[in-house]
């Protein structure tokens, strides 16, 4: 028998490998007691200036040992990234007095769908354990929350390709429960089928009608596959791992694939290759942020029917230098031709210029809510 010769050297590289994981952990560890210390001096979190400089003498180093600049930079911003939203989380915590390391969540679909994959990786952020609820609808993911049955809820908000989530907004305008959090998850859609099939094999293709909507000019290279309607991602992928033939494949996200058994043969075909969806955190009670993270607040305001009454009340926050990120109108059901308005506004609500503008936004319009104020969710990086 033939002691394979690469053996040797891929050990020497799990043993580095697992000193880089213990190096990353200190790393960690360092950065819980810089936010103690941020805390106590009441400093904001990011240091943009000091990331900057952390990553230019970083590629100045890496020089002298031949690494390549992009390389060290797309590293220590991951690094970077995970710093930041591990101290957002322990600052969080110690200001809403939050103990709560398990927690019931729920979310749309079965297991795999985009929405599960969204909860997973909020949980792994927040919590220590998950128990997760699968939902079939968004109204039955509002009352899991409003009835107590689970502590947060996941839903999709909006999507860059495919715009605003209609059914989700609707159902903010009649709930008591509050945004407490958001997070982008990127979008890659994957041809998966059952292992050793091929893609100049496949004939059929399940899947939900978004991702077919998304993804409409990689299947005109496919004319001749037969497309099955499904009512979610998930759903798809169970049929196709049940079904269990080389020639049928199901369009939905890697990690789903993997729990169903399915392997990738194709992906990153998505009409836009930046593909993001935005998720929203729902509980039963708001939350307190601190002022030294960046906030987002979101309000519900419905105004007047009187000519520029929406420009008057958009006016009032750039008076007041506040910045609007999204506007979404939605009709008011039961009331036609009125419209409630929603708007992402960034900033603290209890930040001077915020209170102050609300106040007059109540005073001039018919109605005025605030759905919630929560930490922003991208860590964008230093350039």
């Amino acid at each position: 028998m033939t002691t394979n010769p690469l053996l040797p050297l891929r050990n020497k590289i799990n043993e580095l490998d697992k000193t880089l994981l213990e190096l990353i952990s200190q790393r960690r560890k360092l950065s819980t007691q810089v936010i103690h210390t941020k805390i106590e001096a009441n400093i904001p979190v990011r240091d943009i200036e000091r990331e900057r400089s952390l990553i230019r003498n970083l590629i100045n180093q890496g020089k002298h040992h031949h690494l390549d600049d992009m390389l060290i930079k797309r590293l220590y911003q991951l690094i970077i990234e995970d710093s930041v939203l591990l101290q957002q989380k322990i600052l969080q915590e110690k200001l809403n007095h939050n103990t709560i390391t398990t927690a019931k969540i729920a979310f749309l679909g079965p297991k795999g769908s985009y929405s599960h994959s969204a909860a997973r990786r909020y949980a792994s952020t927040h919590l220590d354990k998950m128990v997760e609820l699968s939902c079939s609808t968004f109204k039955e993911v509002f009352e899991q929350i409003e009835n107590s049955s689970v502590d947060y809820g996941i839903l999709p908000i909006e999507n860059s390709s495919s715009g605003s989530i209609n059914e989700v907004y609707d159902l903010l305008q009649k709930t008591n429960l509050h945004i407490i959090g958001e997070l982008s998850l990127p979008i890659d859609h994957c041809i998966l089928a059952m292992p050793n099939s091929q893609l100049e094999k496949i004939d059929t293709i399940y899947s939900h009608p978004q991702p077919f909507q998304q993804c409409s000019n990689f299947l005109e290279n496919h004319p001749n596959w037969k497309i099955v309607y499904c009512d979610s991602t998930s759903s798809a992928m169970k049929t196709v791992a049940k079904l269990n033939k080389p020639n049928v494949a199901a369009m939905g996200n890697k990690d789903g694939g993997e729990l169903y058994g399915l392997q990738v043969l194709e992906h990153n075909f998505a009409n836009q290759k930046e593909n993001i969806t935005r998720f929203i955190v729902l509980s039963r009670q708001p939350i307190e942020v601190s002022d030294q993270l960046p906030a987002k607040t979101t309000i519900l305001m419905k105004t007047g029917q009187q000519a520029g009454a929406l420009v008057d009340a958009l006016l009032v926050l750039r008076n007041h230098n506040i910045i609007m990120t999204k506007l979404e109108s939605r009709p008011i059901h039961g009331t036609p031709w009125e419209e409630m308005f929603y708007i992402d506004l960034q900033g603290n609500i209890h930040s001077y210029e915020m209170q102050t503008a609300l106040k007059e936004l109540t005073s001039m319009t018919l109605y005025t809510k605030v759905l919630g104020c929560y930490p922003t969710d991208s860590v964008v990086a230093v350039i």
